[in-house]
């Protein structure tokens, strides 16, 4: 039997290496860390204390993979946020989105009759583009100047896209192409409810929301589901490292071998394919196929020799854009955050949502402004989530972890400046703001863990500490992404695929590049 080697044990490797070996193929993976996982794992970061260390919360998981994968029987638990999301806005008020449309029109109506009205249109609207882009993410994408196949991917997503009303086009050629200001301020008119739904624009995205392309962002994070609830978003018990250790056991029942702490250095190519892998140890591997689920960035930069690349596929490579501008903090609490807007210790249903600090349009632009002028934003964007509201496991009884999701943060510092030495002065800036809207909150800490944009390159291999291993704009998404002529996870080199999130559909916790590789690969001979 021919071997196949996936070059990190990321989720969407795991994924993978699932469907390959359910098919009968011989699969290993190589992983660079003590643990699979990628940047979806939860580790103790202070005695007692457990969280999800980068990726932290669920939605966009697919349920034709949570299916296949047999994930619940492997453990796999996700609890619903009893509230959407909580809005701090000032020492008084406060916006919150409920589970049920009325309460949160209800919300809406405190601060504009018109604006809650508009919502339940809205909703449509975002529900009817977003099952376009659910039909689309377990199809392999067209590739531009292909073959055969590649015409009937390009009729059948034609033939679908005209069953489409001419406003539901509309709809999509604005959520595609505009930015999150243009589409929001043609719905609403409160700036409060404009920047409540404009910070998903900005999630993992180093832009601000006039930015042209945001709004595809935005987009981009309500195509999930959670429990067959739509656009819903839930707790993994057991933090996300639950997602990828239930998806470990699914591979190692199936035959799949795992080795840690197996860091690659080299693709290797002979006549144009690749032939297997040179760990860092300096032991090759020989491979009939090899599958890399790392950023393209990182794979075509770093992993394969210059030689092997045309020289103006290597100038595509250089102007692939990554860089989030994320900043991910847990930290350890000794009491619940007490929000001047609504006081109190006590467990309150605020504590159980996404929490976010960016109250206004202006705050969330200057957040972007401040970080390209001087690395970070003096008042950044957090989103908090406290997970141990929900599962007491995370903590000690009476004690909480919480979730710090943290924009807008450089990529590069400037004037030559270096993370290492920045990164702690970046987090007293956020635990600051956060402190502004309850301020208990800096007393609270009793443990910390930092990871700056060069931390997450470190540590998990996202090339500029980008969430998404590459910018979900236009010019990178579907028959573009990574690259135009390559969307179909196929790679330029003969036998070398890529499985990770820098394919189609893009960032985010969902399994799918994983499972569309896998049946790209096996139509493969």
């Amino acid at each position: 039997m021919k071997d196949l080697w996936i070059i990190g044990g990321g989720h969407n490797g795991l994924v993978c290496a699932c469907y390959l070996a359910k098919a009968g193929k011989k699969v290993t993976i190589l992983e660079r860390r003590p643990i699979v996982g990628g940047a979806a794992v939860t580790e103790e970061f202070h005695p007692g204390f457990r969280n999800s260390v980068a990726s932290y919360t669920v939605s966009l998981l697919n349920p034709k993979i949570i299916e296949d994968l047999r994930l619940r029987e492997h453990g796999l638990e996700i609890k619903l946020r009893p509230q959407s999301n909580f809005f701090p806005l000032s020492d008084s008020e406060s916006l919150s989105f409920h589970k049920n449309l009325a309460d949160t029109q209800a919300e809406f109506a405190r601060f504009s009759e018109k604006d809650a009205a508009t919502l339940p249109d809205f909703y449509a609207m975002l529900e009817s583009v977003a099952d376009i882009l659910r039909e689309e993410l377990l199809r392999s994408p067209p590739n531009v100047g292909g073959g055969f196949v590649d015409l009937v991917r390009a009729g059948g997503f034609g033939l679908r896209a005209k069953k489409l009303s001419m406003a539901s086009r509309r709809d999509a050629l604005d959520l595609f192409t505009k930015s999150a200001t243009s589409v929001l301020d043609a719905w609403f008119e409160n700036d409060h409810v404009k920047a409540a739904f404009a910070f998903d624009s900005i999630v993992g995205n180093y832009a601000a929301p006039s930015t042209p392309g945001s709004a595809y962002v935005l987009l981009h994070h309500v195509f999930g589901e959670v429990n067959g609830q739509k656009g819903a978003w839930g707790h993994a018990m057991g933090g996300m490292g639950a997602i990828t250790q239930a998806m470990r056991k699914e591979a190692e029942r199936l035959g799949v071998t795992i080795r840690t702490d197996a860091e690659v250095k080299e693709v290797l190519v002979d006549g144009g394919r690749a032939t297997g892998v040179q760990l860092s140890s300096g032991e090759t591997v020989t491979a009939d196929k090899v599958i890399a689920n790392v950023g393209p960035k990182l794979l075509y930069s770093q992993m394969i020799a210059e030689q092997h690349l045309e020289p103006e596929f290597r100038r595509r490579v250089r102007g692939f854009r990554v860089g989030s501008g994320t900043f991910r903090m847990n930290v350890a609490l000794s009491e619940l955050p007490d929000f001047t807007c609504k006081p109190g210790t006590h467990l309150q249903t605020h504590h159980q949502s996404g929490i976010v600090i960016g109250p206004t349009m202006n705050y969330l632009e200057q957040a972007y402004v401040d970080a390209t002028q001087h690395g970070w934003s003096k008042q950044p964007i957090v989103e908090i989530l406290i997970p141990s509201t929900i599962d007491p496991s995370l903590a000690p009884k009476d004690q909480h972890v919480a979730s710090l999701f943290c924009q807008q943060f450089a990529p590069e510092l400037p004037n030559n400046k270096c993370w290492d030495d920045d990164r702690e002065q970046a987090a007293q800036t956020i635990i600051d703001t956060v402190t502004e809207y309850a301020p208990n909150f800096r007393d609270a800490i009793i443990a910390q863990q930092i990871h700056s944009p060069l931390d997450l390159e470190r540590k998990f291999g996202l090339m500029g500490g980008d969430i998404f291993h590459g910018a979900l704009g236009l010019d990178q998404l579907w028959s573009n992404r990574p690259f135009m002529g390559f969307a179909d996870y196929r790679t330029p080199i003969h036998g070398l695929y890529l499985c990770g999130s820098g394919s189609h559909p893009g960032g985010g916790v969902t399994g799918v590049p994983g499972h569309n590789a896998a049946m790209e690969i096996l139509r493969d001979k």
